[in-house]
């Protein structure tokens, strides 16, 4: 049986992906075979489409999928055919029916969680994970700022962020979605289109501000998350959804308090299959026992990709995408 997948031949809008026909060789060494069941739609994926995170073209598509495996590859051990797995740091290609893949890069899924939910759940939750977990580990009691709250990050956060005891504030852009992030543990929610984030968090937190905000928009919200943040407090800036942050006056951090502004990556969080492993069970467990719902919001046929990243794009989507090859 054939094998098809989403490849781009040049960068662009949607349009640019094409399904096409694979010719997979046997899985090298290190490398195992995965017949793909579902397959997770990222922002990252509409980056490297557009050409803002460079790939060398032509290019396949895809770091996050959910599926079996059918074939090893020489020098790999602990996986064997039939066993569930998942990937969401490995070598693009996920937007397919099959894959070989690095051995080092997937994580077992557990007998309780479906295919779609680790697909759905791995690269936003270990996001979330590395974000809440470790940049800044947040304790129970304290205060904390997540824009884009209904978003497939935002979402798992919230539902992470209640569980640890933290209070959440989240923005959106709409009342549906700030009501979809209070079902999933936010506190209060802040409609960004009608009220001004920094003078609301200001409000919400007596004046004081919050230790840290966690920021995936970019340039839009850059300066007004620095407002909500206290003396010394953390600017998390992990994505760039309205477009990168660029020409920074660090004297800004003076004036507005000693702050600490840094912009981290998932992959120097996971960095060695050990590390990776540790993170993935801690997340998957939170899903397996019903705490953190993947919130799968929209599903596509692989070969309709384009349509799923219009809708990404577009801001109509809420929590997570799933692609079904």
């Amino acid at each position: 049986m054939a094998d098809y997948g989403i490849r781009i031949h040049e960068t662009g809008g949607p349009e640019v992906l094409r399904y096409e026909e694979l010719e997979l060789p046997p899985p090298g060494r290190g490398e195992v075979r995965i017949r793909t069941t579902a397959i997770g739609l990222n922002y990252r994926d509409t980056y490297e489409r557009t050409g803002l995170y460079p790939v060398t073209l032509p290019s396949p598509l895809g770091g996050e999928a959910a599926g079996v495996v059918t074939e090893v590859g020489e020098g790999v051990s602990g996986l064997a055919p039939g066993d569930r797995v998942a990937h969401a740091t490995g070598p693009l290609g996920a937007y397919a029916t099959a894959q070989n893949v690095p051995a080092d890069v997937l994580v077992p899924i557990p007998d309780g969680v479906p295919d779609e939910a680790a697909a759905a759940v791995l690269l936003k939750g270990l996001t979330a994970w590395y974000l809440l977990r470790r940049t800044y580990p947040v304790q129970s009691g304290e205060t904390v700022v997540f824009h884009a709250a209904a978003g497939g990050v935002g979402l798992i956060a919230g539902q992470w962020l209640r569980h640890l005891g933290v209070r959440a504030i989240g923005t959106a852009g709409s009342a549906e979605k700030a009501a979809l992030a209070v079902e999933n543990g936010y506190a209060e929610v802040v409609l960004y289109r009608e009220e001004d984030v920094a003078a609301r968090v200001r409000e919400l937190t007596d004046g004081a501000g919050v230790p840290v905000v966690y920021d995936s928009v970019g340039a839009a919200t850059f300066e007004n998350s620095l407002d909500c943040l206290r003396p010394r407090g953390l600017m998390v800036s992990f994505g760039n959804s309205s477009g990168p942050v660029t020409g920074v006056n660090l004297g800004i951090l003076a004036s507005k308090g000693s702050l600490f502004v840094t912009r981290p990556t998932l992959g120097h969080y996971v960095g060695n299959r050990t590390e990776l492993r540790a993170a993935a069970a801690e997340l998957l467990d939170l899903v397996e026992q019903g705490v953190i719902d993947p919130n799968i919001g929209q599903r596509f046929p692989l070969a309709e990709a384009a349509n799923a990243h219009r809708a990404l794009e577009s801001r109509t989507t809420t929590g997570s995408t799933v692609l079904l090859p």
